[in-house]
């Protein structure tokens, strides 16, 4: 029996095709994606099903072409088998090892539009809380109650976690397209709960949040890492993004990870720019252009002085100063005390414990 794949009825029903070699690729969903930016429906070519986690909408090949061409999904088969002349065999079959096609796909969803992120992840803080230790943690770098409620700073929540997703959903908020977010082994909408610690919101130049970071507790090694679903059913990977606290000013500091930069916008005023990691630019280049478009005539770095001795941080320092000398701006390095590990720790010991 002849197979008709997915690849077949693509260029029959007008939908926008794949890049070459793609295996699986995203596309507007025509039952929910109202936004021009939309791709929710994912369309997988190897096993040739289609899937939305946000509506729902999938099938296979037939399911697909009828809802386009508006054909009876009974007669689906027989119409194709007509239109790309297959009626005598004149292809030959394809198949797929039967364990394959019966093996559950984990299908990660795309990310979705910033504006969305924002409002979902906005209103899922306002309903979490921040634990007294760590409300004590940010008040020893420095931080007041005043600017720990305004930077959104919460305890992530370790139970709960599907009450939180309902409640959101039924307030209107998407979840999918929303890295944290995925759906559990009963097909309901959840958020990620690997680890305690706090969460950061990691804002744009509007203050809106692109995504959140973690500083997790009890750990001495990868302390902050993205809070992320990729993997999970339904869920989305956290990409880069660059964290801007505070207004273009002609001088910019850039430093490593958001907490660090917001403690020391709130403890000097000056202006940063942090990275998730100095060897993760990829939001990096459009940020800087903002800057410079908006008056900023300098950038001066100020990542933990480590870099110094540790050469993978060196390697991506020497790109971070590749990037700044392709866009023309002048920059500068800040060196203190190698006793204290970043500038936040510095300014907050030597400026006010000392009242220098």
């Amino acid at each position: 029996m002849v197979r008709i794949r997915m690849t077949d009825i693509i260029p029959l029903i007008g939908i926008p095709e794949p890049k070459q070699g793609a295996i699986k690729y995203d596309i507007p969903c025509p039952c929910c994606d109202d936004k021009p930016k939309g791709k929710h429906l994912n369309i997988n070519l190897e096993l040739d099903v289609f899937r939305c986690p946000r509506c729902g909408f999938s099938g296979g090949v037939f399911d697909l072409y009828a809802f386009y061409s508006g054909v009876n999904r009974k007669n689906a088969r027989e119409v194709l088998l007509a239109r790309l002349d297959l009626r005598d065999g004149n292809r030959a079959a394809t198949t797929v090892p039967r364990q394959k096609l019966l093996q559950p796909q984990s299908i990660d969803c795309p990310i979705t539009d910033l504006d969305t992120r924002h409002e979902t992840y906005t209103s899922l803080l306002s309903r979490l809380s921040l634990a007294s230790d760590h409300r004590q943690n940010l008040l020893n770098r420095g931080l007041t109650d005043e600017m720990i409620q305004c930077l959104g700073y919460k305890t992530t929540p370790m139970v709960g976690t599907t009450i939180l997703a309902k409640q959101l959903l039924s307030e209107g908020f998407y979840l999918s397209g929303v890295p944290g977010f995925y759906h559990n082994d009963e097909g309901q909408w959840t958020f990620i709960k690997n680890f305690r610690g706090i969460l950061i919101p990691v804002r744009n130049h509007e203050g809106k949040i692109q995504g959140l970071q973690l500083r997790r507790d009890d750990v001495s090694k990868r302390k902050f890492r993205w809070v992320s679903s990729a993997g999970r059913q339904d869920g989305s990977k956290a990409e880069c993004w660059t964290h801007l606290v505070g207004p273009p000013q002609e001088t910019v500091i850039i430093t490593e990870g958001p907490m660090k930069a917001d403690v020391i916008y709130a403890l000097t005023g000056q202006s940063v720019l942090a990275v998730p990691g100095v060897n993760s630019l990829n939001h990096l280049k459009a940020t800087l252009k903002y800057l410079k478009e908006n008056g900023t005539k300098q950038i001066m770095t100020a990542f933990d002085m480590d870099y110094l001795t540790n050469p993978h941080v060196t390697n991506g320092y020497r790109d971070l100063s590749s990037i700044l000398a392709t866009l023309g701006l002048p920059y500068g390095t800040f060196l203190w005390n190698p006793d204290h590990k970043g500038l936040d720790d510095y300014v907050w010991e030597y400026c006010y414990h000392q009242g220098s």
